[in-house]
Formats: structure tokens, sequence, C-alpha cells
């Protein structure tokens, strides 16, 4: 393809070409590093088609944002630099801007939500930055930073609306496309929109009929919900436990692309989150923040049998803490521990008639509450709840009905 201009629209400043891109490339090679695909077998088998996964977790900064920030500031002015950067950023963005200013020598301000995980809050003072702390999601850290543009002058950088920040996103497209030519689809997350418009500009470049799906978390549709309305839509409120995806109002640049470029847009619940942090961590031993293992929990959605699927693993910045829960959680999503209550007779030798079904089917216990005071006849009965590590859903339900067969009924509790 020529480098003539393949995306246009004049109104809001977008003009782009391959060449574009490929400049880019160029411009940010030197901090980048390598994140080759990597084929996944488990995946592949699970949903029936060819996944392989993108993993831009292991970039210098934990996160995809290097490439845009990197590409933004490096082509700066000189007056532009001299008056200091400020961004606003749920976390990834801001890690980006400050190593990027680190490197390029320039002072940065980054305004994060309060909600932002410490361990970003921390990795971005890490690289130089002043950390400013301001209300409860992105859209509160962007009004704060644009007043502190204002204020004192300072050189904002979009984390998404900005030409320079998309293409620079987009060489991750170029990537792929480069190295899998018979790429069939794309996947990749969606918050504001930067990451999904610069990789659908890319490989869209190189290979028209490649498929681009974009995801969100169900509580943080905005995208979607501007795309189906035809016109950038602001939601009320956004509630997922994919912090770096928490937007309430796409970029106005990234919905002109999206709805032009990018093919389909699913979402995920956070269950469905919570179960792919699970099966990636297990499977591939990747850690990823939640926000990153959006294309991963859609993969399920998507019908792509025998189709080449690529799944942008956007960041791994995630504290240790909540990767506990993550992991408790998945092991609950994807019938891994399995907890059940039954009314037994308070007569000696009931307790152990439990145990010995349960050994008999390999389940181990992990937890035990008997518990004569949470029977509806506590002088006849006792409450039993168990709580069991399981293989999965199928050894769940040979439990069950292993316990039925000998005349227990039981309450599944989770």
């Amino acid at each position: 393809m020529t480098s003539s201009t393949f995306f246009s629209n004049s109104d809001l400043g977008i003009h782009v070409t391959l060449e574009d891109m490929r400049m880019a490339q160029n411009r940010i090679s030197s901090v980048l590093e390598n994140t080759n695909l990597i084929k996944s077998r488990p995946l592949s088998e699970e949903y029936n088609c060819n996944v392989f996964l993108k993993p831009e977790n292991l970039q210098t900064t934990g996160a995809f944002k290097i490439r845009g920030a990197f590409n933004k500031i490096s082509q700066l002015s000189y007056e532009e630099k001299k008056k200091g950067l400020v961004a606003s950023s749920a976390g990834n963005h801001a890690q980006g801007v400050a190593y990027a200013a680190q490197m390029l020598g320039v002072e940065s301000t980054i305004v994060m939500p309060r909600t932002t995980p410490l361990i970003k809050v921390e990795s971005t003072r890490g690289y130089g930055a002043n950390v400013v702390l301001c209300g409860d999601c992105y859209d509160d850290a962007y009004a704060e930073a644009k007043r502190l543009e204002r204020e004192n002058g300072f050189t904002f950088i979009h984390p998404f609306d900005d030409m320079d920040v998309i293409t620079g996103q987009g060489t991750i497209g170029l990537e792929i496309v480069d190295q899998l030519e018979d790429i069939d689809y794309i996947v990749a997350p969606i918050g504001g929109g930067g990451l999904i418009s610069g990789i659908a500009l890319a490989a869209k470049f190189l290979k028209p009929s490649v498929k681009i799906i974009g995801v969100e978390p169900e509580g943080a549709k905005s995208m979607k919900t501007s795309v189906e309305g035809g016109r950038l839509a602001s939601l009320p409120k956004v509630s997922t436990v994919a912090d770096g995806v928490a937007v309430k109002t796409p970029g106005e640049k990234t919905f002109s692309i999206v709805q032009s470029l990018v093919d389909e847009i699913v979402t995920v619940s956070d269950f469905e989150l919570m179960e792919s942090f699970l099966l990636l961590l297990e499977k591939h031993k990747i850690v990823a923040e939640n926000a990153g293992i959006l294309p991963v929990a859609a993969l399920k959605k998507i019908r792509a049998k025998g189709k080449n699927v690529a799944c942008v693993i956007s960041g791994g910045n995630i504290d240790v803490v909540t990767v506990s829960s993550m992991i408790n959680r998945g092991l609950v999503s994807r019938s891994r521990i399995f907890c059940f209550a039954v009314q037994l007779p308070d007569t000696p030798g009931e307790l152990s008639k439990i145990s010995d079904i349960l050994t008999k089917q390999n389940a181990n216990v992990i937890k035990l509450d008997h518990n004569q005071f949470k029977s509806f006849d506590r002088l006849s009965q006792v409450n039993l709840e168990v709580t069991v590590e399981t293989s999965g859903k199928h050894h769940v339900d040979s439990i069950v009905s292993a316990l039925e067969k000998n005349g227990y009924r039981i309450t599944k509790i989770h």
C-alpha cells in the first residue's frame, strides 16, 4: 500500500498515512521491549481457534502506553518541552509519560484518580513525575489536569485523543501483521479508544480484510454506547474492576476512527475478567492487569472458529493484593473452589460419612464449619459448610451426584 492518506477526517484534523505509522515505529524503537506473539495452545483448544498473545505487559513501564507517550513527547518543540508536561491517567499513560519525559529530560506532572492502585502511583513517581491525586475516575483527573494546564501553562499530553499518541499505539498493529501475515482477528481493550484506533489504522493499512474487535467492561462501555447511538456519548458513571479502561467519555478522534474501522465491540463482565485472569496466569504464567485481560475474556464471545486471533495483553501493572483477590475469585468462577452446605443429623459418625464421600471423589477439603447453631432444628440437626478444591465443573457435578446418591441434600454456596 502506498503512503497516500488512508484515513482522513478534516473536521477533527485526522490525516494518517502508512508512512506516518512506519516513522513512529522507528522513532520509538529504542525504548521498546520485543513483545513477539505467543501461540497459546490452551486458549486455542478452549476456544477452537488459533490464539496468539501480544504481551505488552512486558514493556518497560508494564504497558503499551510508552509507545504513544514517547512518540508524542519526542516530537514536541523546545518551547513545548520547556513549559513542562501535564497528563491525566488511571495509571499506564502516567507511567508512559513519566518515563518518556525522564528519558527526554522534561519535567512532568501527572494527575491520577485517588482510586488508582498504589503500584501505579509509586511507579509513576519512580520515573520522576510529580503526582497529583484527584477524583474517583479518569474523567475527574482529566478535568484537574486541564485546570493545571491553564493555570501553569503546561503542555498537555492526552492519553488517547491525540493523533501522535494514536499513531504510536498503532505500531502494535504493524508488529502483529508483520509477524503473522495471515491474521484474521485482532482483539484489543477499549478505554478512551487510543489503542484500538491506532491498531485499526495500522492493521488495515497492511491487511484491509483483518477484523478489529474492541472489548469493554459491561460497567464502562462508553465507546460501544457511542457507536450504537451514532454520536459521542458520556456515561453517568463507570463501575468495573478494570480501572485502566474506566472512562466515561471516549475521545472525538478515537470515536471517529472506531466508528469507521472497528468491526465489532463486545462487553465482558467483571466475573469473566476474573476467570480469564486465572486462566492466563495458570496456563501461561502471565500476570496481566484487569484491563489487560479484556481480550482473553472476550474470546468466548467471538465467532472465530479455525481463525487466527491475536489478543493484545495491554498491561500488567497490578498490585499483589489485587492479584490474590483475582485468583480467589477466578477459582470460584471456574468451579475450582466449591462451597456447599448440608443439614446432618446431630449423631456420631455423620461427619465421617461426608468425609469418606469427599475422599472417594478426590475432593481436597480447604475449610469445614460444623455449626449446630446455624441449623433450623438445632436440637436434632447440625449445619455443615464445606469448601473443597476441585478440578472444575465436571468434578463439582460428580461430587454433588455422589452426595445426593447417599441421601444428602446440599445447598450450593458458591
